[in-house]
């Protein structure tokens, strides 16, 4: 069974078209499956369009968030109700077509067990999002040994399994490759077309890259500290602590040999260096440990990072509660 999951936030015009070219796709590969919409808070008509069609397809469910939470949090809702085998996720925008589908299947037919798309020939601005993306996606690659060259593109297909190792947070939905790696999930890549939006504009703008590098930086922590953060505190510890340790072992030298008044000479300029280094590890390693903590917070406590409004189907009748645990 395939689930089809794709987040919409505004996405008024593209909804019955996508609609459309999703099902007669879907239809073509003869299998059973469902399309799995999560509506994340949209203020436009996206919820009353897609209530609508939950009411003449009993393959489609439609989830409604309280508030904007964010792709990642819209997308792991999708996730968590999907019942098939193999999930396939994609924007709701258009800009991934449907008609790809085949393509990504065959490589998870082949043994795989994460398809990603590939926006061979991207669309998008040269200076806003082409070379920031090429940058991110290099940065990436080496980070989490995964050689992929289109980490941001939410088009791909996942076996189920896969994605129950993985629990998702913050902005790392597009990092689901590194993060299922790590587990051992055998991940492949597929040439996608890449269109232009059928109508509206991006919701994502220059500064979304200073993001993508805070979580490539996450994810480096994440990978190759998390099991072992000592070893990443402590050669910091050790490097500040030997420079403060040399630094006031030369001035007591000094101090006995020459009698100098150091304070007065080399003071202010000694303090500030001292203090800009240490509150420097400080804020980067409190920084760290901060996504550690969050990490374990949602992981131990079973957690969501959404709350569902409500979720309709015409399977059976169902009552959200987002107080409730999950993955």
């Amino acid at each position: 069974m395939l689930s089809v999951v794709v987040p919409i936030h505004n996405e008024e015009p593209s909804i019955l078209p996508l609609y459309d070219r999703l099902t007669a796709v879907l239809e073509r590969l003869r299998k059973p499956y469902e399309i799995i919409f999560t509506d994340d808070a949209s203020t436009d008509r996206s919820f009353d369009l897609l209530a609508n069609l939950v009411e003449t397809d009993h393959r489609l469910k439609v989830i409604r968030l309280r508030r904007n939470f964010g792709q990642t949090a819209a997308l792991a809702a999708g996730f968590d109700e999907a019942q098939g085998n193999i999930i396939i996720s994609l924007d709701g925008d258009l800009q991934h077509a449907p008609e790809d589908i085949p393509a990504l299947l065959e490589k998870i037919e082949e043994g795989y067990d994460i398809a990603s798309g590939w926006r061979k020939n991207r669309l998008d601005n040269a200076v806003t999002r082409k070379i920031p993306s090429r940058i991110a996606n290099w940065m990436m690659a080496k980070v989490s040994g995964v050689e992929l060259r289109d980490f941001g593109t939410t088009f791909k297909a996942y076996r189920a399994e896969i994605l129950k190792d993985v629990n998702l947070y913050g902005e790392l939905h597009r990092f689901i490759p590194a993060l299922a790696a790590f587990y051992g999930a055998r991940v492949a890549e597929v040439p996608i077309r890449n269109l232009p939006r059928a109508a509206g504009g991006s919701h994502y703008g220059l500064g979304r890259t200073f993001r993508v590098m805070f979580d490539i930086f996450t994810i480096w922590f994440l990978l190759k500290y998390f099991t072992r953060p000592m070893h990443f505190f402590g050669k910091w510890g050790l490097i500040t602590a030997g420079f403060g340790g040399a630094t006031l072992f030369g001035l007591a030298v000094e101090k006995i040999l020459t009698g100098r008044d150091l304070i007065a000479e080399h003071g202010p300029l000694m303090v500030l260096a001292a203090l800009a280094l240490v509150t420097g590890v400080i804020l980067f390693c409190t920084g760290l440990l901060g996504e550690v903590l969050t990490r374990t917070y949602f992981e131990s406590q079973g957690r969501r990072i959404y709350a569902v409004r409500e979720i309709r189907t015409r399977r059976e009748p169902q009552v959200a509660d987002g107080a409730h645990g999950g993955r």
